[in-house]
């Protein structure tokens, strides 16, 4: 009987952009649209995003990501892996990219229960602000935040934002009306670049071998 070849296993690390020490991000996946797809059906996750809480089909989230895929200049979208094993737990981007007046706006969630409170939303964020202000040359990263997500706002702090503005009593939650924080960081107040700082330099001068 002949033998049929076998398929070649799937490489055990997916395709990498930017390592940290906790997190590593890469590219959106097709084959994750299930994973995403159960990522934003749970209600409590959106509760951070403003997202309103419907669901949302298979067939309506590979529209979105479709539409991602053909914005990928202005939206720049990554999957957020753990380091440790590779599994992916959230996605986070910029958004609305404008090159000519370079800003951006920063957009984060961690979606896998057990990987919160970690500082894999913290390390992220930094990963993300070195590839605006690194890799991109951006200077203006913003992002919202609600008055209520205590967690993210620590994150945000912690990453180098800092609070310019309120869009008061926006946002209904528990049965309160709560602020929307604006936040946003300088490319000039921000620390050294954690990842990139190694690739996006200019080469050193080799010594000549001419006698």
């Amino acid at each position: 009987m002949k033998t049929m070849p076998q398929a070649e296993p799937p490489e055990a690390t997916p395709v990498l952009n930017l390592v940290g020490e906790k997190v590593a991000l890469g590219p959106l996946r097709k084959d994750l649209v299930p994973t995403y797809t159960r990522w934003y059906n749970k209600f409590y996750t959106l509760r951070t995003l403003g997202a309103t809480p419907l669901p949302l089909t298979l067939e309506q989230d590979e529209q979105q990501h479709e539409r991602l895929i053909a914005n990928a200049k202005t939206d720049v979208s990554f999957t957020i892996y753990e380091r440790c094993g590779f599994r992916p737990i959230g996605n986070t981007g910029l958004l609305d990219v404008d090159y000519r007046n370079r800003t951006a706006e920063l957009g984060l969630i961690i979606a896998e229960p057990d990987a919160r409170g970690k500082g894999h939303g913290t390390e992220t964020t930094k990963l993300v602000l070195d590839y605006a202000f690194t890799a991109l040359g951006l200077h203006n990263v913003m992002l919202t935040v609600f008055e209520y997500n205590l967690a993210g706002i620590r994150v945000y702090n912690k990453s180098g934002f800092k609070e310019y503005g309120r869009r008061r009593e926006s946002v209904f939650m528990g049965g309160k009306l709560w602020d929307m924080i604006l936040m946003d960081c300088l490319s000039s107040e921000w620390g050294p670049s954690p990842a990139l700082a190694q690739v996006f330099k200019p080469d050193k001068p080799r010594p000549s071998r001419e006698k």
